[in-house]
């Protein structure tokens, strides 16, 4: 049994508690903590609906926390621009960590993070539960099958609303300090599964970005073209002006003997099964389609229960998690990428060495 914290406790902690619950056999909640502490009770409530004997220290500061309750896991759900500082701290004083999306909004911080988990002897990982959907499962499965094929190029696109009040809820969100855009808050987990699934191995980027409509400091839309190493090319559109709510995540694979499409709300549902050998196993796109389910009620799916325990299985088999930090590492870059080419105007070669930062006053 481990004792895991949770720091930070806005939009998306309620997904960790969920995570905890789901996991009870193997993770026991020990404290929660939020500048605002509301918040944190909050989080404390909603664990002890399952367990009302649940004993869970409540904090204002995670550097207290970590002194007094010694948690053997951290989840990280505190603002994209505290991730580091806070998951350094955790890892130094002797914590695995989980750490949201992004892990950090620079190539630099990322790699610190990495290196002190490597120093430490810890785990880290990072929020990407979208993996551990059930098509996408079923996507990598086919992929690492063979049954694409070479592949050609793939797509794709998230297509979704966040509106004023979104950003009013959170003065941080969609600043260059904290958040960088809708491509690093809203896109990475599309841009984490294109780039996982072509390859993970993108050497160019080419982007256009844009702020339409949204009252913040980065981009509320992007478009870009990555090239990998094997030549194929990869796709991304991404937005958070979609009218009047949202309307779709969908990643597309193209092969030379196969095409599929992963689309719903949020990669959840398979749209299109297509393959050479579909007869000989008995894999056709009828029957594959028709055990399709229902959209989850919000975004965020049904991963994170998934994330942590393969987290817990990683630790107990002492090998990575299947998002690692060097893992989580790659969709980041690809976006700063975005970010240095829109900068610039030109395309960028990977790796690159680029922060949020260096984009203050790109949109007037």
């Amino acid at each position: 049994m481990h004792t895991i914290a949770l720091v930070g406790c806005g939009r998306i902690s309620f997904k960790h508690i969920e995570g905890f619950i789901n996991n009870a056999d193997e993770l026991k909640l020990a404290a929660v903590c939020d500048p605002v502490i509301r918040r944190a009770q909050e989080k404390k409530q909603q664990y002890k609906k399952s367990f009302p004997d649940a004993t869970i220290g409540v904090y204002a500061d995670y550097r207290e926390m970590l002194d007094t309750r010694k948690p053997d896991i951290v989840t990280i759900a505190a603002e994209s621009g505290r991730h580091p500082e806070i998951a350094i701290g955790c890892l130094e004083a002797g914590c695995h960590v989980i750490c949201e999306k992004p892990m950090a909004l620079s190539t630099k911080d990322a790699a610190a993070m990495i290196a002190v988990a490597q120093k430490c002897n810890k785990k880290l990982a990072v929020c990407f539960q979208n993996r551990f959907n059930a098509p996408v499962q079923r996507l990598r499965t086919a992929l690492d099958a063979g049954r694409f094929g070479r592949l050609l190029h793939g797509m794709v696109q998230i297509r979704w609303n966040r509106n004023e009040a979104y950003y009013a809820e959170a003065p941080w969100r969609g600043t260059w300090a904290m958040d960088g855009g809708t491509l690093m808050n809203q896109c990475t987990h599309g841009i984490d599964l294109l780039q996982w699934m072509m390859g993970e191995d993108a050497v160019r980027v080419q982007a256009q970005t844009r702020r339409f409509m949204r009252p913040i400091e980065a981009e509320d839309f992007g478009a870009a073209i990555v090239e990998f190493k094997s030549g194929a090319v990869g796709i991304i559109e991404g937005t958070a002006d979609v009218f009047p709510s949202n309307l779709n995540e969908t990643l597309s694979l193209f092969g030379e003997k196969g095409t599929a499409v992963i689309g719903g709300l949020a990669v959840n549902r398979i749209e299109t099964w297509r393959f050479a050998d579909a007869g000989s196993v008995g894999d056709t796109e009828e029957k594959v389609l028709d055990q399709n389910q229902k959209d989850p009620p919000t975004v965020y799916g049904f991963g994170y229960s998934a994330l942590f325990k393969d987290f817990v299985d990683a630790i107990r088999q002492n090998r990575e998690p299947l998002i690692s930090g060097e893992k989580g590492q790659k969709a980041l870059e690809i976006i700063l990428a975005i970010y240095k080419s829109q900068k610039t105007g030109k395309p960028v070669d990977l790796p690159c060495d680029f922060s949020t930062l260096e984009m203050a006053g790109e949109f007037k």
